[in-house]
């Protein structure tokens, strides 16, 4: 009856706000006026998000951020550094400035907005956006996309294991590419797992699918007696070899090569994380992963799962952005919360808990025990 009720005043709604009297009028209207306008902005921002996107990759790639790092410049001084004429640098810069990128500094000068500053210190961000290329490519087809008329994706070329039939056996430059795009990002998804979970209460952690071992070394850091594995794609553990011998960890650390979603993992770890791993893969291979974290733990052993999860309320878009990634990488989806706690019990997993994350727009981190 509730629900009944709730369906009809929201169709009573949206036939309200469709209706183009009703919108005049609550544009007219003092005390909807305020309302009427932020909806307006929200829903232009949805029609020109593309265009924003382009100039904040123009900015990425002219790296104009670092030009303007120590100080502000006037255009004449920044179409130089940049190339460009002088006409089409200012178009650069107010429409930086306009999305708070960049900010005026007097008559014919830009510095650093809010925004800008923000992405001066963030690395990996800046490697994301550098990496967006493929992925707009993908989306000039979304209704393609969806119908799956798209077999052949950029994202899946750069990801390869994720639609491939045999991704044990892919070569080292194969992977190259995307194993230093999730080490340019990983450093912040770490920081915010080891702010979550205290490590140096275990033995011995495998990180599974860890890529070239940045959450390791991190890891070892938070906990300088805990011993370490890796496991991850045989090509993949080629570039995690020497990261992790310059780290000082060649002899705390064992490598294991293989495909987790079909391989047993090695045993011998009272705890196994899986950063950012689950959401790449559709809903057999997630099972599989989470069995196969089950199988290799001892009893009272605790599993990590820390990814972006779907209905977080303080992410925005960001569950629009991974449904519409996943989807040109070629599988997975994000997951809420509750999904992924029925997905543990399912493989065997007790004692589930959502742990606090200080950023879950980034990140949210699920503990379970065996």
């Amino acid at each position: 009856m509730l629900q009944t009720l709730t369906s009809r005043w929201f169709d009573l709604r949206n036939r309200l706000l469709s209706d183009p009297g009703f919108q005049r009028r609550a544009t007219a209207f003092p005390l909807t006026r305020p309302i009427a306008r932020k909806r307006a902005t929200a829903l232009f921002d949805l029609c020109a998000g593309f265009v924003y996107s382009q100039v904040l990759q123009a900015c990425v790639q002219l790296r104009l951020f670092d030009i303007l790092r120590d100080g502000a410049h006037t255009t004449d001084q920044i179409a130089e550094r940049l190339s460009l004429p002088p006409t089409d640098a200012a178009r650069l810069l107010h429409a930086a400035t306009a999305l708070r990128l960049l900010q005026r500094r007097g008559h014919d000068r830009f510095g650093l907005g809010v925004l800008g500053a923000a992405l001066v210190g963030n690395p990996a961000v800046t490697a994301m956006i550098r990496h967006h290329a493929p992925l707009y490519t993908d989306l000039r087809d979304p209704v393609g996309l969806l119908r799956r008329q798209h077999p052949a994706t950029e994202l899946g070329r750069l990801w390869p294991y994720a639609a491939g039939p045999m991704p044990a056996n892919l070569p080292s430059q194969d992977v190259a590419a995307y194993t230093t795009l999730m080490a340019a990002s990983q450093p912040l998804v770490a920081a915010d797992v080891l702010a979550s979970y205290r490590l140096d209460r275990h033995r011995c952690l495998m990180d599974v699918g860890g890529g070239d071992g940045t959450f390791l070394i991190q890891a070892a850091a938070s906990a300088p007696r805990l011993d370490l594995m890796l496991f991850d794609l045989p090509a993949v553990t080629e570039h995690a070899r020497p990261r992790l011998t310059a780290a000082g960890l060649d002899k705390r650390a064992r490598i294991f090569g293989g495909d987790f979603r079909t391989d047993p993992l090695p045993q011998g770890a009272d705890i196994v994380s899986l950063v950012r791993v689950v959401h790449d893969h559709d809903d057999e291979a997630a099972a599989s992963i989470l069995s196969a974290a089950w199988n290799a733990l001892p009893t009272g052993g605790t599993l990590l799962l820390a990814e972006p999860m779907a209905g977080t309320a303080a992410a925005g878009g960001m569950e629009a952005y991974f449904l519409f990634y996943l989807l040109a990488m070629g599988s997975g989806r994000p997951r809420r919360p509750d999904e992924l706690t029925a997905m543990l019990h399912t493989a065997g997993f007790t004692r589930v808990r959502l742990l606090p994350s200080p950023q879950p727009m980034l990140v949210r981190i699920l503990a379970a025990v065996k």
